[in-house]
């Protein structure tokens, strides 16, 4: 039988649940399924069809994404993606992929959209890059600071959910136009980062509340009884501070938790903490990806962000999926401003949609992409300038998984 895909509605939600939770090898109560129902957002979801079942299928949060210099900047979200086991191999992903791309094109909606990669070998033939990293981070307890660093002499307090959620909202409000990578947060988003039912928790506690009046931090505890005494893991969900002194203020409380052995946390891959010890060997960090970004229109999209140094190049963009996208385009940076218009000129870089998603949050540098071949440079000294003007004064990173 024919393959058909359309919009959902929000009656398919329970089993375009379960189409998800098939795809990737979970399972959610019945019930559970409500818990999602203000985050769908059917108008923006797709599924596709084998006769009646629903196969796979995959949406879009409506977001901002805060972009280097330009601030909060809409994004598509893309979430949800997968098909059901019995129907890979068949095209599904990549008609789902192809009309998502397009309707967000067709509609002149977001000229960025970005995802989390269940598998990292997925998503670069639909024109996503990997544009972030998180670090997987691990310190020992009691883990010493360097002899100049201060972490002032303001409170720190464990308190309730509902104490803690008005200061966490304002704190984040406060800093997300100025970190890039993170994600405008409704109230039913805030409620599934925080999510803290039994089935939420892995084996864990339940969360913990740390305010300051500059920051916060909430993590979970992993219960580790020894018999040379506890070990027990802190796992921090996410910190957020105003300024350097709360940051380090807050690092110091959950390092000398009592009963603790070990904290861990996903976390930006310049967190500061291997500056902030005494001895930097023992933060022990993994790499690994985050958020991949593809610019859906070219031409709009390197224009909604700003850049670290001026440049004027022909750039020649090659993106099969996407054709709107391929050609030639004059990028002329001034001041940080970008303008982008379509040229014959001859090209000073060549490369393709992958490239431009990877560096757009300006944590891919495109000399590391031409030395991996994916950039080709035809002027001489064209990508060394072009990479830097791309690159942002922090690495990027994304607090949350969506």
């Amino acid at each position: 039988m024919a393959l058909t895909h359309r919009t959902l509605t929000h009656d398919d939600l329970p089993r375009f649940q379960r189409m998800v939770d098939a795809a990737f090898l979970g399972e959610t109560p019945d019930e559970g399924a409500e818990r999602y129902r203000e985050l769908f957002e059917p108008d923006r979801s797709l599924g596709v069809f084998d006769g009646d079942e629903l196969i796979g299928g995959g949406g879009a949060q409506t977001r901002d994404l805060t972009v280097p210099g330009g601030g909060p900047r809409p994004v598509a979200a893309v979430t949800s993606v997968g098909v059901k086991p019995g129907h890979r191999r068949r095209g599904v992903l990549t008609r789902l992929m192809r009309a998502q791309l397009h309707g967000l094109h067709d509609e002149g909606r977001e000229a960025v959209a970005a995802l989390w990669a269940s598998e990292a070998s997925i998503y670069g033939r639909f024109g996503y890059g990997l544009a972030a990293e998180f670090t997987r981070l691990s310190v020992p307890k009691n883990a010493a600071f360097h002899a100049g660093v201060s972490t002032g002499d303001a409170r720190l307090r464990e308190v309730s959910r509902d104490e803690a959620m008005p200061h966490l909202k304002a704190v984040y409000e406060e800093l997300r136009p100025t970190r890039t990578g993170w994600l405008s947060r409704t109230e039913p988003s805030w409620a599934h980062q925080f999510a803290d039912e039994e089935r939420d928790r892995g084996g864990l506690s339940s969360y913990r509340w740390v305010l300051h009046p500059d920051g916060y931090a909430v993590y979970r505890v992993k219960q580790d009884w020894q018999e040379r005494g506890p070990r027990c893991e802190l796992h921090v969900r996410e910190m957020a501070a105003r300024t350097p002194e709360a940051h380090a203020a807050l690092y110091r409380y959950l390092l000398d938790v009592d009963l603790m052995g070990e904290l861990k946390f996903f976390t930006a891959s310049d967190d500061p903490i291997t500056h902030l010890l005494g001895d930097p060997r023992l933060a022990l960090r993994t790499r690994s990806d985050s958020l991949w970004v593809r610019l859906v229109d070219v031409d709009r999209a390197l224009a909604q962000r700003r850049y670290g140094s001026d440049v004027d190049l022909v750039l020649e963009v090659s993106d099969d999926f996407c054709p709107w996208n391929a050609g030639r385009v004059r990028l002329v940076i001034e001041g940080g401003e970008a303008n982008a218009r379509r040229v014959d000129d001859a090209p000073d870089v060549r490369l393709d949609a992958q490239a431009l998603g990877a560096a757009y949050l300006g944590g891919t540098r495109l000399t590391s992409l031409a030395r991996a071949q994916r950039v080709r440079e035809v002027t001489p000294g064209a990508v060394a300038a072009l990479s830097h003007a791309f690159l942002g004064d922090h690495e990027p990173h994304c607090p949350e998984v969506f």
